[in-house]
């Protein structure tokens, strides 16, 4: 049993205001296996004053640049120690398979880290420009201030240190709030703050439920948001920050296709497509869940995409031989459950998978693996995001089509082109209104690259220099 009683405010733990708890409940066994503190108001207004005095009177911002990229290396080294323990504890709240988690979870944060040190250490944090009038004009790169870092459950340790990360060597000071299925790796976060002698104030950890968070988002206290999240919660979390005149970056929903191509090899792309649309069940944002085939081969990649599916072991996230683990709560199962229902009710073909639970499973909140064929694009399947291990293919008769179907979405967060023409894939690639886009790999997540949405999936990019460069603002100076 996993238990917490305390939340990390201004460089300490402290006792919350509340004796409400969150109960951290395993999706494999429906057990409770843990317990965190919630945070009421009263401890965001807490953890939002240590950070505004960490910024406004606190060394951190007026540190170099190359003492914060120091100190962010001290964060990885410890991080670096405990990542054994934050696979684990992982894989436990949310369901992911350990050893997704171990080579996944735990393991993009480093890289992450070591990304964001590299983008630092060649920033232009200082530079001259030629004025107009014919003297120099001085750009500096100031901390945007402080930060509330609102974070969800399913990459929950790449997505914070995506965050926290690149606000520290900004200079900026951070409020962090973790989804509630996952306050226990954010708390164990905090441990590895604290162990790296990061200054009071300088990160916080405030786990909650919504409310938390809404409270936290139109905090006057804050100077930026940047939220991961759903394109419904985006949107209010958008409002409050105009309403207050923050900075934002939201990333938000998706619902990416891959277009396949006439002569892409059919057991490769169906390969590429399982691991870039089913990792941790289904449960990411970029998933490649909308698929785009040729008319003319279509039972070959349908074919093909039934074969990967059916080799999945779907079962206990522990188990290290699992693929597939449970969905992260019972909502979701039924969320996506419903939607299965619904293609087939629409007129989809099932081909593998379904509403039952996996064969040699009685408990805990799994779906099977499901693909679907003959679906068109104004179906709910292929236009809302499910968020769990179901794919839909759709056809088309040439490339045009492909390319329209591709952009006919509320959303614009990835895709990727399967084609043995490079030329041909890059070409298709700059006709798709996506933020992120892939040839021939699916889409694979550089720390290096920016990355965020277009459309209802988002604005603002994080990681590589841009995602840095959400975290400063210019000052322009004259006549120095």
């Amino acid at each position: 049993m996993y238990r917490r009683t305390e939340l990390f405010i201004d460089g300490g733990w402290v006792t919350p205001g509340t004796d409400a708890a969150i109960e951290i409940v395993s999706p494999h066994s429906e057990q409770v296996i843990g317990h965190s503190p919630a945070a009421a108001p009263a401890d965001v207004d807490r953890a939002v004053a240590a950070a505004r005095t960490a910024f406004d009177h606190g060394p951190w911002p007026r540190l170099t640049p190359a003492e914060r990229i120091e100190a962010v290396g001290r964060l990885a080294a410890v991080y670096k120690e405990r990542r054994g323990d934050m696979a684990e504890l992982i894989s436990a709240e949310i369901g992911a398979p350990i050893a997704f988690a171990k080579r996944v979870q735990a393991q993009l944060p480093m890289m992450a880290m070591a990304a964001f040190t590299k983008v630092a250490g060649e920033y232009p944090w200082d530079e001259l420009r030629p004025g107009l009038y014919g003297t120099d004009i001085r750009v500096a790169r100031q901390p945007v201030g402080v930060v509330a870092a609102v974070v969800p459950w399913n990459m929950p340790q790449f997505l914070i240190s995506g965050k926290v990360v690149p606000a520290l060597l900004a200079g900026c000071t951070v409020v962090l709030k973790p989804a509630p299925e996952s306050a226990l790796d954010a708390l164990l976060f905090a441990e590895i703050v604290a162990a790296a002698e990061l200054p009071p104030g300088v990160v916080n950890v405030v786990p909650g439920d919504r409310s938390t968070g809404a409270h936290l988002v139109a905090h006057p206290g804050v100077d930026k948001v940047s939220f991961t999240g759903s394109t419904a919660a985006g949107r209010q979390v958008a409002m409050a920050c105009a309403e207050g005149l923050r900075q934002v970056t939201l990333e938000l929903g998706g619902k990416s296709a891959a277009i396949v191509l006439a002569d892409a090899d059919p057991a490769a792309t169906a390969k590429a497509i399982r691991m870039a649309s089913l990792a941790n069940s289904g449960q990411v944002c970029n998933a490649l869940s909308r698929v785009l085939v040729p008319v003319s081969r279509t039972n070959e990649f349908v074919d093909a995409m039934e074969a990967e599916l059916a080799e999945l072991t779907v079962g206990d996230p522990s188990d290290p031989a699992t693929d597939l683990g449970p969905l992260v709560a019972r909502r979701q199962q039924e969320r996506v459950r419903g939607y299965i229902e619904d293609g087939q009710q629409q007129g989809a073909r099932l081909v593998v998978g379904g509403a039952e639970l996996p064969d040699g499973v009685d408990r805990g909140w799994y779906v099977r693996p499901t693909l679907f064929a003959d679906a068109d694009n104004t179906m709910r399947i292929a236009r809302e995001e499910i968020f769990g291990p179901v794919l839909t293919v759709i056809d088309y008769r040439d490339e045009d089509q492909a390319v329209a179907i591709a952009n006919d979405s509320d959303y614009g967060l990835a895709g990727a082109v399967f084609t043995e023409d490079s030329a041909r894939g890059l070409a298709i690639a700059g006709r798709v209104r996506a933020g992120s886009f892939g040839v021939n790999e699916g889409y694979i997540m550089d720390p290096l690259a920016p990355y965020g949405g277009m459309k209802a999936s988002g604005f603002g990019r994080e990681f590589g220099r841009e995602g840095l460069d959400g975290y400063l603002v210019s000052q322009s100076i004259s006549g120095a």
